[in-house]
């Protein structure tokens, strides 16, 4: 399961997303970061153009709608 997935189904805290992306980083995965994280393009977006809290905030937002 995905960060994403399972940050929606409450079983991640946000603060996992930068322990992941340090893990991508040092692998041999040929996915996309996005890809590994399991993020919309929207959601990447939001997190290289504006910050980590603007894609918490829009994480959060999602999954507290649902």
């Amino acid at each position: 399961m995905k960060f994403r997935e399972r940050f929606m189904k409450g079983e991640a805290e946000f603060e996992e997303i930068f322990d992941l992306t340090d893990e991508w980083n040092f692998s041999d995965e040929e996915c996309t970061l996005r890809e590994y994280l399991g993020l919309t393009a929207e959601e990447e977006d939001v997190w290289i153009s504006e910050s980590d809290e603007a894609l918490e905030e829009m994480l959060n937002h999602e999954r507290d709608g649902q």
